[in-house]
């Protein structure tokens, strides 16, 4: 296994939560209605994802070493999905088309 350096390690850890943490805010922020209608799974749904991505990166983080550090990983890629994809969609469904 290669040595990271302390430093960069704790920097790519408070930014994978801070990602995962913006990620579940903004999901809480939007309309409960905009989900189906933007085709996507419920707000319910999400909001379990990405709560749950966000407690298995907290737990088991994705440089940990650990088997179960798959779980931070899949709490980073949901976070990851959420916001280039579904809240793009939400943003279009509430607002309208950007021309």
């Amino acid at each position: 296994m290669i040595a990271v350096p302390y430093a960069v390690y704790i920097t790519v850890y408070w930014a994978c939560i801070v990602l995962g943490l913006v990620a579940l805010v903004d999901a809480a922020t939007r309309r409960t209605d905009a989900y189906p209608a933007a085709d996507r799974r419920t707000k319910q749904f999400w909001l379990l994802l990405l709560g749950g991505g966000l407690a298995a990166q907290v737990v088991f983080p994705a440089l940990g070493g650990s088997i179960l550090s798959i779980l931070g990983i899949a709490g980073i890629v949901a976070a990851i999905v959420y916001l280039v994809d579904v809240r793009k969609r939400l943003i279009e469904v509430t607002r309208g088309p950007r021309w």
